[in-house]
């Protein structure tokens, strides 16, 4: 760009040291005077009423598919109430065994749940962890623990409002006043609210009872109901970075497993066995019946991932299984069932399940209705009824998996981008969490918005879809690595349009 001229310099300087002059104050006095009716002219010009809003309200135009749920849990013993907690979709209780779901958590400050546990004692008693504990680049934050006492229906804030990310949260069995709280803290820097923080009365007050650093969180918590004063917490060195792969393992030298024997007032750590390098998260459960010598803890990130086991109550471990997807940072939770101690299931991208105490395992749930699963909760008194929390919400059986309940009832997707056509009534597009794209009606012909009022139209998950200005039939869709995508409503066909070269 050229440079202002030397004449064009000196007239700017003038002009400056004209308006600074002692004779020039009342006419830049005036200037300023008409320089700032001009403004408020424009401003009042383009100001709309409030009033003009009035009649304005959000509604919900779907799409009614579950997105991504993060925790699971039920009330033992009860053929009908279950409850999930999602990404960016606060807490869900189903009344009627997952035919349907009612919001819970419409009016709290934050919106993502990492943790969710119902006291085993009094089951109108729930405690929620904000914040999910898998290190994406867009992971959504929370601001510590909320809790109720009227089963969901309102609740309290209780406090920890850096943790940011909680992984688990333990009630007493004995107590719903004695809670324990997997506290990870912040993903993207250093901060000092992390660890193990143990509350005696119901989260009016808390005491950190385990902490190594400010690098160093807490992600899991594990447990035998029959023992409940012998806890075990996993703790994860994590730092994520904007510009990290997304696949790249999240390690750190202070993760490790640690063990309490007085219900989480003191802890011991735990290394005989266990690899020696940095690891990455870690998952746990303690085998029912066992009185807690029966561990399990999934281990990745580690040269030595996979699964680890101990049948001497933590004091040693021994790698069982060397397959490191069983142990990852994006799931690396395992759930023991409750009537046998040789089984244990591990989260994944499906759910998959070892009878032989970790040695080898099967694929019981997957695609289609599930992928990426992030919970389990298996009911203690009737181990056939279960809920799995998974990335296309929440699905419930209760005949031990031989069928489930629908996924297409919870609108709990996250949507990446939003646009619109000029249709009349108009539809609006987006790409869905793990669950690709859509467009959807914003006004239905049969009463209702209903399944009958969206589709797919190619393209990816993530990123834009847009359709063409002037003919909605095509669809553009952008996803990862720079693919471009075209869909075409008259024939169903997708292509593959991105510019070359590839990405």
């Amino acid at each position: 760009m050229r440079s202002p001229s030397t004449a064009s310099r000196r007239s700017h300087l003038v002009l400056g040291e004209a308006l600074g002059s002692r004779d020039a104050r009342p006419a830049l006095r005036a200037l300023l005077l008409v320089v700032a009716a001009l403004a408020a002219a424009g401003r009042a010009y383009g100001e709309v009423a409030p009033s003009s809003f009035e009649d304005l309200h959000w509604r919900l135009v779907g799409p009614l598919r579950g997105g991504w749920a993060t925790c699971a849990t039920g009330v033992s013993g009860s053929n009908d109430t279950f409850y999930f907690g999602a990404a960016d979709g606060g807490v869900w209780r189903s009344v009627d065994a997952g035919r349907t779901w009612q919001a819970l958590f419409q009016h709290e400050a934050v919106s993502s749940v990492g943790a969710l546990a119902i006291a085993p004692s009094d089951p109108k008693i729930l405690y929620v962890g904000s914040g999910q504990p898998e290190p994406r680049w867009d992971i959504a934050s929370g601001n510590g623990v909320y809790g109720s006492t009227d089963g969901g229906e309102t609740w309290t804030w209780l406090g920890l409002p850096e943790s940011e990310h909680i992984g688990k949260i333990l009630v007493d069995p004995r107590d719903p006043r004695v809670v324990l709280v997997a506290a990870l803290g912040h993903f993207f820097g250093p901060n000092d609210e992390r660890g193990v923080y143990r509350s005696a009365d119901g989260g009016k007050t808390w005491q950190r009872v385990l902490f190594k650093d400010a690098d160093t969180g807490a992600v899991d918590l594990a447990r035998d109901e029959v023992n409940p004063d012998l806890v075990f917490a996993a703790l994860w060195q994590a730092r994520r970075y904007p510009w990290q792969g997304y696949h790249q393992p999240i390690v750190g030298p202070g993760s490790d497993i640690y063990r309490s024997r007085d219900g989480g007032r003191t802890w011991e750590h735990l290394t005989k066995g266990l690899p020696a390098d940095a690891t990455g998260r870690i998952g746990l459960a303690v085998g029912s019946g066992s009185g807690g010598k029966r561990v399990y803890a999934a281990v990745g990130g580690a040269k030595q991932s996979g699964i680890y086991r101990s049948d001497d109550g933590g004091d040693s471990w021994q790698r069982v299984n060397d397959d490191g997807s069983l142990g990852t940072y994006y799931f690396a939770r395992l759930v023991a069932d409750p009537k046998k101690t040789d089984t244990v299931w591990a989260m994944g991208q499906s759910l998959r399940r070892s009878d032989d105490g970790g040695k080898t395992f099967v694929f019981e749930h997957g695609a289609p209705g599930g992928d990426d699963h992030h919970d389990l909760w298996v009911d203690p008194a009737q181990p056939e009824r279960r809920l799995i929390a998974s990335d296309q919400g929440a699905i419930v059986t209760l005949n031990g998996g031989a069928t489930w309940s629908s996924w297409y009832n919870q609108p709990t997707g996250q949507l990446y981008h939003l646009a619109t056509d000029n249709r009349t009534p108009y539809w609006i597009y987006s790409g869905q969490q793990d669950s690709g794209t859509v467009a959807l009606a914003s006004r239905s012909d049969y009463g209702q918005l209903t399944f009958r009022d969206w589709y797919p139209v190619g393209g990816d998950e993530r990123d834009c879809d847009i359709p063409f200005p002037g003919n909605p039939d095509v669809v553009f869709g952008s996803g990862l690595g720079g693919r471009l995508s075209r869909w075409n409503a008259r024939t169903g066909e997708v292509q593959n349009v991105s510019p070359w070269p590839v990405s």
